[in-house]
This record gives C-alpha cells, sequence and structure tokens, in this order.
C-alpha cells in the first residue's frame, strides 16, 4: 500500500488521481466528491483528478443528499450514480470508500492507498442526519487535502 506522502500533490507532477466509492453511489460518495471537485478549485489544484462509482449504483442520488448538496453550494443536478470499474480503481492513487470495502473488485496490483472513512448511510435519513454526515465528510476531504498537499512539503 502506498503512504499519502508517496502520493503528494505537486505543481509538477502528473495527474493524482482520487476515488470516492460506496455502493449505491446516490449519497456519501456523491457529496465527497462534490466536496472534494470544490476543494481541489479552491486550491487551484489542476492535477488532481477525481472520479466517483459504485460497486452497485442507484438509479438517483437520494433526495435528501440532494437537498443537503443543494444547502451546501453543491449542485446536484447532474450528479447521477454510475458503476466503478476496477481499471478505474487501478489508475487511482487514494481511494476512500464510505463505510463499505471494495476489496471485492479491486485488483491484486493496485498500487493505491485505500481508506474507509465508515460512514452512516444517509439513505432514508432526516435532512439533519445528512447534514451531519455532510459536515464530516467535508471535514476528512479538507483534511485529505491538507495532506497530500503538505506531503511533499517534508
Amino acid at each position: 500500500m502506498t503512504d499519502a506522502r508517496d502520493v503528494a500533490v505537486d505543481a509538477d507532477a502528473s495527474t493524482l488521481r482520487l476515488a470516492f466509492v460506496c455502493v449505491q453511489n446516490a449519497g456519501r460518495s456523491q457529496l465527497a466528491t462534490a466536496l472534494a471537485e470544490r476543494e481541489r478549485d479552491r486550491r487551484g489544484l489542476e492535477a488532481v483528478e477525481i472520479v466517483t462509482g459504485g460497486t452497485d449504483p442507484a438509479d438517483a442520488v437520494h433526495p435528501v443528499v440532494a437537498d443537503a448538496m443543494a444547502e451546501a453550494g453543491l449542485d446536484p443536478v447532474d450528479r447521477e450514480p454510475r458503476a466503478i470499474t476496477p481499471d478505474e480503481l487501478a489508475a487511482c492513487d487514494v481511494v476512500c470508500t464510505m463505510g463499505c470495502s471494495i476489496d471485492g473488485i479491486c485488483p491484486a496490483t493496485w498500487r493505491g492507498d485505500a481508506r474507509d472513512w465508515d460512514l452512516p448511510d444517509p439513505h432514508g435519513a432526516d435532512i439533519e442526519t445528512v447534514r451531519e454526515i455532510r459536515a464530516t465528510i467535508a471535514d476528512r476531504v479538507r483534511n485529505l487535502f491538507d495532506e497530500l498537499e503538505g506531503s511533499h512539503d517534508e
């Protein structure tokens, strides 16, 4: 497994690929992706590519998650759950799962950093619970970017 210091964001480096994955790709991973895209843009890190997907995608983003995204200024309109492939995961440097393992689809030769954020599923939750999940994800995304940015300075 690769340590985050080995996958630091560097302005002169090639693309760093992050993936946010969960089963349905309709809640947590969609929130994480939208927040990570915003964080990447705020920091001017064009070299960071973000992908998302699920192992068994839902038909649509959960409505309560779409509401929580909109509240935070994140546009949920074009977000659609999608499947993620082993090839996509193999091309990633860091894969964050949301509380569900991706071991069954990760190739044995995968070189990346896998992290399970172990978050509650927002499916069927009330808006207050989803706001709490959103806040936790926002903190973890900021911390991930801090770690990736800061580790190349060491």
